[in-house]
């Protein structure tokens, strides 16, 4: 059965309650809600019996199906049948079935051991029925959230997915979440509270589980209930998360799930929540998250690139905020929008931009979405939005009104102007009177324009977006309509040959702006009529032009077309056929041609009628590019008014033709006379009409085919025959007749009527009034006529070619195909289907599997013969003497192929042309919608265009259970065609099979077997090219059914061997390489497409119950009755049957690819496809067969590297299936007995349940070196827990820990307890010769350099020494001893990988064993550690984190004492210290908070040591010290931790850096990196500090979750004397370290309690004596304000400190602090940070003003003053400030921009520097106006103007 696409379709609701009641008359129940469409196609009288038979039948046989036990094939084809049934008729079932089908496919989808893609079907069905919220409240249908939980749990956190244990397909996420977001309101109301005991545990920042709760809570969380169960809801989790948000600093990568929580919150609870506090946080995160560059040199942390915030949810969350009684949110985002405006301007180009971009895009669709939910859309149970909160008029205009520049700068971007015509039509629905007429004014201008091309196709693509707004007009925009005429007159010179895009997008703008108006001359009305508006008038006396209008535009196209003749554009050496360009001019021509005639009066159609007979007529064209357009314009003339059209067409053609070929000659003709080629091309075309009028002319058409079939001359009958399917076809199909925006075509003006009515009104659903085009008896009559007349004669004589009484040459045989074929395409929807006999069951079901017929309006006339099987009787013969005779008759077999495809599956439409014209209806309507209004507010032509697809879709939806002996041949025919001798053949045979074989059910099974005969290694007759042949069509095409993967044990039992055995058949050779290209695309489309096949088939309890209720509820009554016991029972047997089958199955292909990879001659290559296969048969819930145990552990030793790391995979995976299950107990976390001591030390008090971090209740987790278990007794007393995050958040209410010891299964068995895939193993690893083997290979290198610590050896030796405890240590200890020793690359990470393994297995060894351990492997670590070297540090750091992750620390202090035995000696050299330091590090990170104790050890041990030499032991040292902090976190609830705290560490730090912090002079690194360790002066060593410090900072910005902002202050003044001002990158490694940190720190989030701490710092740094400091101040302000822009914005007091530090620095004596300052300014004033007030440009007036004291003459040879006077800075700072302000606007001209200007100019004479701003400031504006010259030129008065032009082009501006 083929599923498309579910189509989701929203219907207006039903108009009046009477429709409702009739409804549900008819059918017996109120349809939940039903497609709309199904009640406008010509048969809706029948669909109501027809829908409620199906759906009993659906019910019946589901429910029945679920009681008998049948997931497979009952209830899944039943789910099936009903998902189709919602496609075709929406949801048209009662309430109360709604609940039960959504209960059952809930039961259906969370049974536990379900097969994975059983669960996808039923999950997506479940989505579909539950989509609609607004359909089921929270009253009628509750769904538990538990089973969900468990099952994204299994899925997406899958324990055994990474051993290969299971295989789950890709898009299970993305199904499973959904599943989830639409079950989500239905959730009970107690679900928060237990969601957030069972995740809260969780939430522990340092630790991946932090991700994992964050996604829970995002996905989970329910926010839709209603306010009186708010205390229930979000009120129990919105303070603390919110806090938590607020809190966090540095992006960490569960924020974005935060703020999806958050953005849904708040669209679900408008009104209920007080965002005001939170709003200027909110958006400068958000402004942040778009990653913007700002400053000159701007380094960006990498996570703020991946983890940033998703557009959606932004959009979201500000669309939600909108409005309310404060209004603090509009201002907030104009402050966004006008502070981004700049980098929206065409000229600014970055990766930054297509976020801008989509923002600006969504964020209007948003607010209309949110709009439509308050005004229009029909109240349903989900509460809605308080009166309080509702969105204003207010509201609404001021948000148009801070969008609007910057979509209009987007009009133009880089990215193309698709984003900002969506944005401008969502803008235009709201207030089209503010958005469309900046639009008209540019559109214009870009009319005339001709060289700027690019300007064009933006503007007409944004007017075409807004099209709809603009015809309306409406209330607030009266004056739109009066724009249309002007806008269509313009922009017909856009037709264009020489530029393809401004063509197509101009035939865009003529169709969209045509079907929204008749085109009516109604000039008359004005004399007639005396009670019309000024506009009505205006648009009355306008309408004289349409006339001339169409007339041009005809012209316009007729030029288009001399200038594409053939001719002119080919050489001639290339192809006849249109280039794709021509093509779509062809379309976009052909279209606009037809939508404008459409819409034309009658008096104008017959105008332009004429115009185009007369140019058809009268010239003669070639057939294959200008003809086919002229032809194209004829058939859209025909099509709107056929009676007309054809009294002029038909006759003309009919006598051109028949006097040309009345002579005998020309019938034989090899090339046709032209004139007769272009007459039959147009008279084809023209005939594409309603059938009804084509029978007037029938005679002559007869006639005329008769002659011309028979044409000796290729294109000549190729036009006869396309003349044939136009004819049959019109007479045969339904179809509606007119698309005119106004039903039954446009009218004229009367008393009563004005035309003009219609501009831009949408179609009414109820009164769409659609003219329906049904074959009448006489039509039908007529086309078995012609079936009779003209395909009966050519089936007489192909029959008698095939048995040879009559010979045909190949040229006939084509030309008679091609007459069958078009036969059969022109009258197949007359045709009844193929009959016959069922083939007899593929397999066997307890519930009916039968077709449900979908009637489309055709009654079959049964008593006439079935031409189809007529075709089909003559075709197969055919083919078979074909292949026999003539193979090579490549042309005769295309033909055939098609003819079979057609009689398979065509009913009049194509699936491929359905889906395509169903992309283009969404694109259609996407761009004309009214999303306002909502509820169809379609154009007529769009709703007629969705009935006619409604019922399209009803044709094209076949069942596929009939699968007839009939299907079975012609499908063995295309098989054999698929493995024919010519390629090209094979692939079109394969494609028509494929869709076949996706059409009818289970027909694979059948098909299968006659495939693999090809590949029979015992056959000796198959050639190359059948066996590539039988190769693709088990490979499939990407679309369809890959028979090689089909999810049946029974089928790829027979599969999978055989294309291993095909490795030894004779047809098979390794030597082409297009065969091994096709073993290897099967292999991998098979490991792709691949998923764990169930075994269990059993379906529990709660489900029959369900079904129960369906089978016995009414409405309609389900067709069978529940079953009998007897049958129950038979039903249980069946399915546990299916289950012992399913393993039985299993077991024999394990078996057969075994039995392959034995055999002696199978190819390498044949090999390792099965190895491959074989891995796919690991599996979780079924041990591998010890023999395919035997075989993998031998293939640990191969001596092939490929297979061997198979092995090592597949081991891996089977150890884990032989773990033996641990015995798991729950306790609760109080009842421990370690906690309880824990809190007596502490007084006993247990501290309030909210805070987390480190209490006393989870202390004694923490190491302390002091209550170590040393000894057996208090090994086996300390409760050991493993997972790093239990008990830093909440404890959960039960915990799973292990049961002790005794009370576990014996651990290490002797051999004779083992089973035998055990012993196997056993055997092997005690073997030394097998050993030695195996660890040679293991220290092997792979690819020299690109070696890494491998994860899969890691699994393997986890899993021996988990599995069978030490027994094979004795073995491997000497190896161990060995390799150590050895310093290379490989050896070193094979060690690694056993000691990793060895520590994570040895997790439940009994004590002494541990012990004995330990005392084995310190020494080795400990000479690991003094070998280690630069390429082998990453394997052991690894090997150390691997070993420590998840375990509890105090099972590993052997390790860390180890460790932290001074891992900085000095020993040897740099390298070994960084590295130890670096092996350390990987083993503390892992264990996060719980081993304070450790991390203050080591930082007291590396205090002393930071001053070190050696740049990377610097490096590192500032790593390990980011990891030591990183638990002192500012995170809300906290409690300050038991770990090192920054605070400390700084304070000692400064003490140290003194000599650096009090000394003027400035810091240069002079210090020779030497070895020379003498005590050197305190200066040289606080270098050398400062330096590790550096790296330190550089490394801890990106990484923990708070920035240490009050610590870093302290340090800054000491930054900013280092920092260098150019940008050089001569200068040294602390200068540039300096430098980083401060671009790193201004990046930085601040809370607003720490900006005036910033500020004041940067206040005092300000007034230092260096001039560097005071210039680097200016850079890390710009940064930091941006970056923090509303958090500054919401304080006043702090902006007053950011103007006052910038204007007191641009009075500074430095110059180039000065212009530091300017720039700085200017960028304030940009992003609207400061605004351009009275007393600033008063204060800069007044300091321009300050009066120069005169120059003194000087004896030449004096030395020249260099100092400057205090005037002149002055002055010039007055100057920069008024530079400031006009840079601050570089596209626009403000009202106060023209008098600075002036200002400016007057200092033109001043001495420098004060000249040299003045003139780079004139430049720059120059510059940046020079685009829009025009519209800014009107902005001055005329003297201004006199004295710029002067000024720009002066003299000056040359010297």
């Amino acid at each position: 059965m083929t599923i498309f696409k579910i189509i989701e379709v929203e219907e207006p609701q039903l108009g009046d309650c009477n429709m409702k009641k009739e409804a549900s008359d008819l059918l017996g129940f109120v349809p939940q809600k039903d497609i709309v469409y199904n009640e406008l196609l010509p048969y809706k009288d029948k669909l109501d019996e027809e829908s409620n038979e199906i759906l009993a039948q659906i019910k019946g046989n589901l429910g029945r199906a679920v009681q008998l036990r049948e997931i497979w094939p009952g209830v899944l084809f039943w789910t099936r049948k009903l998902s189709t049934y919602i496609r075709l008729y929406g949801r048209k079932f009662s309430k109360e079935d709604h609940v039960l089908f959504v209960k059952l496919l809930y039961e259906l989808v969370t049974i536990p051991k379900l097969e994975i893609s059983l669960m996808l079907s039923f999950a997506r069905l479940l989505i579909t029925l539950l989509k609609k919220k607004e359909l089921l409240s929270r009253e009628e249908i509750e769904l538990p959230w538990r089973p969900l939980y468990e099952l994204q749990d299994r899925i997406l956190y899958s324990k055994t997915e990474h051993l290969g244990l299971n295989w789950f397909p890709s898009s299970v996420e993305g199904v499973l979440k959904a599943l989830i977001k639409n079950c989500r309101p239905y959730f009970p109301e107690s679900a928060t509270q237990e969601m957030l005991d069972e995740w809260k545990p969780l939430m522990c920042p340092f630790d991946a589980s932090m991700q994992k709760a964050m996604g829970y809570f995002e996905l989970f969380l329910p926010t839709t209930l209603p306010p009186e169960l708010h205390d229930k809801g979000f009120k129990l989790w919105f303070d603390e998360l919110i806090t938590l948000w607020v809190s966090v600093q540095n992006l960490p990568s569960w924020e974005v799930n935060l703020v999806s929580l958050f953005a849904r919150l708040a669209n679900d609870n408008i009104g209920y929540i007080d965002w005001d506090p939170y709003i200027p946080k909110i958006f400068t995160r958000i402004l942040r998250s778009l990653n913007l560059p700002v400053g000159s040199s701007q380094m960006l942390v990498s996570r703020y690139l991946t983890n940033a915030y998703d557009i959606s949810h932004v959009v979201t969350w500000i669309s939600a905020l909108l409005g309310g009684p404060s209004k603090q949110t509009q201002t907030q985002l104009s402050g966004l929008f006008s502070s981004i405006t700049l980098f929206l301007h065409p000229s600014n180009h970055g990766r930054w931009l297509m976020k801008l971009m989509k923002l600006l895009q969504r964020l209007p669709a948003s607010v209309v979405k949110r709009l439509h939910r308050e005004r229009y859309r029909t109240p349903t149970w989900l509460s809605p939005v308080p009166e309080s909160h509702l969105l204003s008029e207010k509201d609404i205009t001021d948000f148009v009104e801070s969008m609007k520049e910057p979509v209009l700068l987007a009009m133009f971007s880089k990215t193309g102007s698709l984003d900002a015509a969506q944005a401008l039509q969502n803008l235009a629905l709201l207030r089209p009177e503010l958005v469309i007429p900046p639009v008209l004014e540019k559109t214009y201008p870009a009319m005339e324009t001709l060289t700027e091309p690019h300007q064009l196709t933006a503007t007409l693509s944004c007017m075409i977006s807004v099209a709809r707004s603009l015809v309306a007009g409406g209330k607030s925009y009266p004056e739109g309509p009066t724009h249309m005429l002007p806008l269509l007159m313009r922009a017909l010179p856009g037709v264009d040959p020489n530029d393809f895009s401004k063509c197509m997008i101009t035939f865009q703008l003529l169709a969209t702006f045509v079907t929204l108006v008749p085109l009516v001359d109604c000039s008359a009305a004005v004399q007639t009529r005396n009670d019309l508006t000024q506009v009505e008038k205006e648009l009355c006396s306008a309408s004289a032009e349409f006339e001339d209008f169409v007339l041009q535009f005809i012209d316009r196209c007729f030029a288009l077309i001399d200038i594409s003749t053939l001719e002119q554009t080919r050489e001639e050496m290339e192809t006849e056929k249109m280039t794709h360009l021509e093509s779509l001019l062809e379309l976009g021509l052909s279209s606009t041609l037809y939508t404008i005639l459409t819409q034309c009066s009658m008096e104008i159609f017959q105008v332009a009628l004429k115009k185009v007979f007369n140019f058809a007529t009268t010239n003669i064209f070639e057939t294959h590019v200008a003809g086919r357009m002229v032809a194209d314009m004829c058939r859209a003339a025909t099509k709107c008014h056929p009676t007309e059209a054809l009294e002029l067409f038909l006759p003309h053609c009919c006598n051109a033709i028949l006097q040309i070929a009345s002579n005998e000659e020309v019938l034989n003709e090899e090339e046709l006379d032209k004139e007769l080629m272009w007459n039959l091309q147009m008279l084809s075309e023209v005939t594409r009409v309603d059938g009804d009028q084509l029978l007037l002319y029938r005679s002559q058409l007869v006639q005329i085919l008769q002659l011309t079939l028979h044409l000796k001359c290729k294109p000549g009958y190729s036009l006869a025959c396309k003349l044939l399917y136009h004819v049959l076809r019109s007479s045969s199909l339904i179809y509606p007749r007119e698309y005119c925006s106004v039903p039954r075509g446009a009218r004229q003006h009367t008393d009563t009527y004005l035309p003009i009515e219609d501009w831009g009104r949408p179609g009414d659903l109820w009164k769409l009034d659609i003219q329906w085009h049904v074959p009448s008896t006489e039509e039908k009559e007529f086309v078995f006529y012609l079936l009779d007349l003209l395909l009966k004669p050519e089936l007489h004589r192909l029959q008698k070619h095939t048995q040879g009484e009559q010979d045909m040459s190949r040229d006939d045989v084509l030309q008679s195909l091609s007459i069958v074929h078009n036969c059969l395409l022109g009258a197949s929807p007359l045709l009844p289907p193929l009959n016959g006999e069922l083939v007899p069951e593929l397999i066997n079901s307890m519930v009916q599997l039968n077709e449900t017929k979908v009637y489309t309006g055709v009654d079959y006339d049964l008593s006439r013969g079935n031409y189809r099987e007529d075709i089909c009787k003559t075709i197969r013969p055919l083919l078979h003497y074909t292949l026999e005779h003539s193979e090579d008759d490549i042309k005769s077999l295309f033909s055939i192929i098609k003819i079979i495809n057609d009689l398979l599956h065509f009913k009049g439409s194509h699936k491929h042309e359905f889906d395509s014209r169903w992309k283009s209806f969404s694109l259609i309507k996407r761009s004309m919608e009214n999303k306002l209004h909502g509820s169809k507010q379609h154009i007529r032509a769009l709703l007629i265009d969705r009935v006619m697809l409604q019922h399209e879709l009803r044709n094209l939806t076949i069942d596929g259970c009939s699968y007839r002996y009939v299907h079975q041949d012609l499908m063995k025919d295309l098989l054999k065609l698929s493995t024919s001798r010519y390629s090209q053949v094979r692939s079109k045979a394969q494609n028509a099979l494929f869709t076949s074989l996706a059409t009818y059910n289970f027909c694979c099974r059948d098909i299968i077997p006659a495939v693999l005969e090809y590949l029979d290694p015992d056959r000796t007759d198959v050639t190359q090219q059948q066996f590539k042949g039988a190769l693709y069509c088990l490979l499939g095409n990407h679309s369809g059914v890959c028979l090689a993967t089909l999810q049946y044990w029974e089928c790829i039992a027979l599969t999978w061997p055989a294309i291993v055995r095909s490795g030894m058949s004779h047809s098979m050779s390794l030597e082409k390489p297009s065969i091994v290209r096709l073993f290897d695309d099967l292999a991998d489309k098979i490991h792709r497409q691949y998923e764990t096949i169930g075994f269990d088939f059993s379906i529990p309890e709660s489900c029959v119950d369900v079904a129960l209720k369906i089978l016995k509820s009414s409405n309609p009554e389900a067709t069978t009755r529940d079953a009998s016991e007897q049958e129950e029972m038979e039903g249980r047997k069946r399915q546990e049957q299916k289950n012992k089958d399913s393993v039985q199955k299993y077991e024999n292909l394990v078996v057969d690819l075994l039995d392959c990879l034995y055999d002696r001659n199978i190819p390498w290559k044949f090999e390792q496809i099965a190895i491959g296969f074989l891995s796919l048969m690991l599996r979780d819930d079924q041990p591998l067969p010890s023999s395919a145990v035997l075989f993998f552990i031998e293939s640990l030793n191969h001596d092939s590297l490929l297979v061997r790391n198979g092995a090592i995979s597949a081991v891996s995976g089977i150890l884990k299936q032989l773990k033996r299950p641990l015995k798991k107990v729950a306790v609760n976390p109080y009842d421990i007995s370690e906690l309880k001591t824990s809190l007596q030390s502490c007084d006993g008090k247990a501290l309030g349940s909210l805070l987390v971090g480190d209490r006393p209740d989870n202390q004694w987790l923490q190491y302390d070196s002091s209550r170590l278990p040393l000894s057996r007794q208090d090994w086996d007393e300390c409760c050991f827990i493993e997972k790093t995050h239990w008990g830093y958040s909440t404890w959960p209410r039960k915990l799973m820990l292990y049961a002790p010891p005794e009370e576990q299964p014996k651990q290490c068995k002797t051999r004779e307890e083992m089973n035998e895939s055990e012993r196997i193993i056993y055997d092997h690893f005690s073997d030394r010769l097998f050993v030695d083997q195996f660890i040679h290979y293991l220290s092997l290198e792979d690819r020299k350099g690109n070696d890494k610590f491998s994860p899969r050896r890691f699994c393997l030796f986890k899993g021996l020494f988990r599995n069978f405890g030490d027994a094979f240590l004795p073995l491997l200890k000497p190896h161990m001893e060995r390799l150590v020793e050895d310093t290379h690359e490989s050896t070193q990470r094979c060690v690694a990988e056993i000691i990793s393994g060895l520590i994570r297995g040895s997790k439940h060894w009994s004590y002494s064993k541990v012990e004995k351990l330990w005392a084995l492997l310190c020494p080795l670590l400990r000479k690991a550690l003094s070998n280690i070297t630069i390429e082998t540090y990453a394997d052991w750091g690894t090997c150390i984190a691997t070993a420590c992750e998840s375990r509890d620390p105090r099972k590993l202090h052997w390790l860390f004492e180890l460790l932290m035995e001074s891992p900085v000696t000095g020993k040897g050299g740099s390298l070994v210290d960084a590295c130890r330091l670096y092996v350390l590090q990987g083993g503390l990170a892992q264990q996060q908070w719980r081993v304070p104790e450790l991390l203050h050890r080591l930082l007291e041990y590396l205090e002393p040591k930071l001053t070190q030499v050696y740049k990377n032991v610097r490096e590192r040292i500032g790593s390990v010290l980011t990891y030591i902090f990183m638990i002192d976190v500012n995170l809300p609830h906290t409690q300050p931790t038991t770990s090192p705290r920054i605070g400390e560490f700084t304070e000692r730090v400064l003490a140290r850096l003194k000599p650096l912090t009090e000394g003027e002079e400035e810091i240069q690194n002079h210090i020779v990196e030497g070895n020379t360790e003498g005590d050197q002066d305190e200066r040289t060593q606080a270098i050398r500090l400062l330096k590790t410090v550096l790296k330190w900072l550089m490394t801890s910005t990106g990484r923990s979750f708070s920035s240490a902002v009050p610590e870093q202050l302290r340090l800054l003044p000491l930054l900013f004397k280092i920092a260098p001002v150019e940008n050089d990158d001569s200068y040294d490694e602390m200068k540039r370290d300096a430098k980083t940190c401060l671009s790193l720190m201004s990046q930085g989030l601040l809370y607003s309690e720490q900006i005036p701490q910033v500020l004041s710092a940067l206040e005092e740094i300000s007034r230092s004596s260096s001039w560097h400091a005071r210039y680097t101040v200016l850079t890390y302000l710009q940064v930091m304000v941006f970056y923090n822009l509303f958090t500054f914005l919401s304080d006043d007091l702090a902006v007053g400190d950011v103007r006052a530090l910038v204007l007191n620095l641009l009075q500074d004596e430095q110059l180039e602090v000065r212009e530091m300052a300017a720039t700085t300014l200017s960028g304030l004033l940009q992003c609207n940070f400061l605004s351009i007030d009275e007393p600033m440009q008063a204060h800069f007036e007044s300091l321009s003003k300050t009066r120069l004291p005169k120059r003194r003459r000087r004896e030449l040879g004096s030395v020249v003053d260099t100092i400057p006077s205090a005037d002149l800075v002055q002055r010039h700072a007055g100057v920069l400030g008024l530079s400031a302000c006009i840079l601050s606007s570089p596209y626009d001209v403000p009202t106060w921009m023209p008098q600075i200007l002036m200002d400016l100019s007057a200092h033109l004479t001043d001495t420098q520097p004060i000249e040299m701003t003045v003139k780079k400031t004139l430049s720059d504006f120059r510059r940046t106006h020079h685009d829009n010259w025009q519209e800014h030129k009107q902005k001055f008065t005329d003297d201004q103007l006199l004295v710029l032009t002067d000024l720009l082009v002066s003299p000056c501006y040359y010297a």
